[in-house]
């Protein structure tokens, strides 16, 4: 009896706090709304915000310079999650900038499939007062561009973290740091992907 329970505790236990941990404590609970309305991209061309999860980004007119930052994404983000049904990225770029983002995506293609990679062209003195309704407290460089990005759910509410070890209220994740693109926002991208499972299985449940 004495070895059963000494074999418990060295294999069976260390597994299941393995299993824990690895699942994310605040897989149990809703990714916070930080924001609710956020403005659809729909009325700037054929992309829309609603009945998506959504991965939004703001590269500016230095594209090119963005490069790095969108290859983080592609590795540690849009790899992992791309085959999720109604999950995409959505970019906001100022018109002009075309030909950059069409060598960018023609570089994210060697990496992979880039079908949830979408573009949205906008005009320039467009770009902030779009960037203004998600309400975050950042603000966009000289470019019109930034190295932040959020998540905006089905609903268009932006989500985010009310009680971040680092920042308090966060409303973004720097695509500058993989760290945190591998440390909070793949977890957070995780939480949200669980409500829409669970919420779906409970209606098919209902029916």
């Amino acid at each position: 009896m004495k070895k059963t329970a000494v074999l418990f505790t060295l294999f069976v236990l260390p597994i299941v706090a393995y299993l824990f941990f690895a699942s994310g404590v605040n897989n149990f609970g809703k990714l916070p709304v930080l924001t609710e309305n956020v403005a659809d991209i729909s009325s700037y061309g054929e992309v829309s915000l609603k009945d998506k999860i959504t991965i939004m980004g703001f590269m500016g007119t230095n594209v090119v310079d963005r490069q790095g930052n969108a290859f983080n994404l592609n590795q540690k983000i849009y790899k992992r999650f791309h085959e999720f049904k109604d999950f995409q990225f959505v970019m906001v770029v100022p018109k002009g900038q075309e030909k950059a983002v069409q060598n960018l995506k023609s570089e994210l293609g060697h990496l992979g499939d880039t079908s949830k990679w979408n573009f949205v062209f906008l005009p320039k003195g467009d770009i902030g007062t779009y960037f203004s309704s998600l309400k975050t407290g950042y603000q966009l460089d000289n470019d019109l561009g930034t190295s932040y990005v959020f998540i905006i759910d089905k609903d268009l509410k932006l989500r985010g973290r009310e009680d971040d070890e680092d920042e308090g209220i966060k409303f973004g994740y720097d695509t500058n740091r993989v760290s945190e693109l591998n440390n909070k926002m793949e977890d957070d991208v995780k939480i949200i992907l669980a409500e829409y499972r669970l919420a779906l299985k409970k209606n098919n449940a209902d029916r």
